[in-house]
């Protein structure tokens, strides 16, 4: 093995990890020739960037979704927009659905159909205000912090207001699905929030554009079996889906 410098090592851990999905410290190590010290300096300066999630033993693809909310609100519309759709249709008569935070929520509300005579329990103040006009919905608004990035309340209070909702469905969004990191978000908070909601839920049903599979953040929500469903767009590539369907998650493309 030639000498490589740090810029070269750097280059040829992104190319593995796009390439095979992860990458292992140890395996690094061996086909660099340096310690595995080294690598994990690279690694967390890879980190540092957002160009890769360290996760033990090596590192795992970044998710775009942690960028803030107006920028991300531009990011695989179309895409979004089928997912949302999707998870609309899922909504039967008079059940009680919990409704995230995200991008994709904000999307979901639009394709509810106008007759539709169900109650949504949101802690998104936006969710709640673009269904003030729907006529039959009945809408219940969780209180507490708000949580600008993903414009949703969190903390003990919004904790509190949850443990006395029993709901048919929770529509989750995520920034990260990996088949052994599980189910990811971007702060510590919301992710609290996220597995409260689905303890409250008879379903969780999890809204994932193509960047987010195969992808972590820093905080774990919960294992992917957190969910029962998966709704990705139906262009995912079958390499990033057949993991997850091994894991006993149904999966639906829109």
């Amino acid at each position: 093995m030639y000498f490589m410098l740090t810029s070269q090592r750097k280059k040829a851990i992104l190319d593995a990890l796009a390439r095979d999905g992860q990458v292992l410290a140890t395996e690094l190590s061996a086909s660099f020739g340096v310690s595995e010290d080294t690598v994990r300096r690279d690694l967390r300066e890879l980190a540092s960037e957002g160009l890769l999630q360290r996760v033990h033993g090596g590192a795992l693809p970044a998710s775009p979704a942690i960028a803030p909310f107006a920028r991300r609100e531009v990011m695989e519309s179309d895409a979004k927009r089928r997912i949302a759709r999707k998870a609309a249709e899922m909504i039967a008569p008079g059940q009680v659905v919990i409704v995230d935070g995200g991008t994709t929520s904000a999307l979901f509300v639009r394709q509810l159909p106008a007759n539709l005579s169900a109650t949504i329990v949101t802690h998104n103040p936006s969710v709640a205000v673009a269904l003030a006009e729907h006529a039959s919905l009945e809408v219940v608004l969780i209180g507490g912090r708000l949580y600008k990035h993903s414009i949703v309340t969190v903390g003990a209070a919004a904790v509190e207001a949850m443990s006395h909702i029993h709901a048919d469905i929770y529509f989750m969004g995520v920034t990260g699905v990996h088949p052994t990191a599980g189910l990811t978000t971007g702060d510590f908070e919301e992710a609290h929030i996220k597995r409260a909601l689905a303890a409250r839920a008879a379903e969780t049903v999890v809204l994932a554009s193509a960047a987010k599979l195969n992808a972590a953040s820093a905080y774990r929500i919960g294992g992917i079996e957190l969910a029962q469903t998966i709704i990705v767009e139906n262009a995912a590539d079958a390499k990033l889906v057949e993991p997850i369907e091994r894991a006993g998650i149904t999966v639906l493309r829109a």
